[in-house]
């Protein structure tokens, strides 16, 4: 695929459902448009019902777009060869429980007419790969969650795929999951893959993508790299402090910005760094200990607080 042609294009996507029981169009996307490159980590982010799933749904040719189009490594979706390189983890992956691990991903590549003594050693190495090759040849049905969202992830990987699309790959997993699907995702990425992932884990978007875009009502609200998405500029100054009195703690917080207490630990976010100083010399005399002041720089989180409340799908009476 030449350089200029992206791995993953979206233009001007837009989606009305109709409910016939209801009798009503319920608008999941209205408008989306984004492009992934070869050898990129991208997140689609937003809350709950700002379109993430329906768009992803698009992509890959599972749902039709009332308007727009979508292209996979050059090739119009839906069609054969836009699915040719692809590798796909849905939300809630739904397997046959009877089967275990290795008996899948055989399946699968037999799917993707991979020869069977390729395929298997492809397995072992998947299996070994994202932790789960302890309980391969236990039945799917055995497993918790986060075991299958192994598995699952082993089975997206399984075709050496040039295009990656995983849609809230890290629910279910403890933290040393997340870590190690992070250094997948940066592996793949290293190898020249298009990563596109949704996720509300927002602190592991921000330590592996390098652009995303972020959906509101069923459009992209706004997009870019984190650079300059975050913008790192300090954001005020957070002052903590332990084993501060709690009628001490209630009264320096009317100075601040914002105040959250857990155990025996303050933190106080402020507007300027003369305010921090002065909180802290406070914390001290109030009978507090000074445990750290800080610049705040913003995170994901801040940016979508700020982009406006949480979304949901709209509804609108069929005319």
């Amino acid at each position: 695929m030449s350089a200029a042609v992206p791995a993953i294009e979206v233009r001007s996507l837009a989606k009305t459902f109709r409910s016939p029981l209801l009798r009503r169009r319920v608008r999941a996307v209205t408008d989306v448009t984004f492009t992934v490159g070869r050898g990129e980590i991208f997140g689609l982010l937003g809350p709950n019902g700002a379109g993430k799933t329906t768009t992803i749904k698009m992509l890959l040719g599972l749902v039709r777009p009332d308007h727009g189009f979508a292209r996979i490594l050059g090739h119009d979706v839906p069609s054969r060869l836009s699915r040719a390189r692809l590798g796909f983890l849905p939300e809630n992956p739904y397997f046959y429980d009877h089967l275990t691990g290795r008996e899948l991903l055989d399946y699968y590549g037999g799917l993707f007419g991979i020869p069977r003594p390729e395929r298997r050693k492809r397995a072992a190495e998947l299996l070994e790969r994202v932790g789960i090759a302890y309980a391969a040849d236990q039945p799917l049905r055995k497993l918790s969650k986060g075991m299958v969202q192994r598995v699952g992830m082993a089975q997206a990987l399984l075709s050496d795929p040039e295009v990656l699309i995983l849609d809230e790959p890290l629910s279910g997993l403890d933290p040393i999951g997340r870590k190690e699907f992070r250094d997948i995702l940066v592996e793949r990425r290293r190898a020249g893959t298009a990563v596109l992932f949704s996720s509300h884990v927002l602190p592991d978007v921000e330590m592996v993508a390098d652009r995303v875009a972020i959906l509101s009502a069923g459009a992209v609200a706004t997009s870019g790299s984190l650079t300059d998405l975050l913008d790192r500029s300090a954001e005020g100054m957070e002052v903590t402090a332990a084993g501060l009195p709690a009628e001490a703690a209630e009264r320096l917080a009317g100075s601040a910005t914002s105040h959250e207490r857990r155990g025996d630990v303050d933190r106080f976010v402020v507007a300027t760094e003369a305010q921090a100083v002065a909180l802290a010399r406070d914390v001290v005399e109030s009978g507090g200990r000074l445990a750290e002041v800080t610049p705040r720089h913003a995170t994901l989180e801040d940016l979508i607080l700020r982009l406006g409340p949480r979304s949901e799908i709209r509804s609108e009476d069929r005319r």
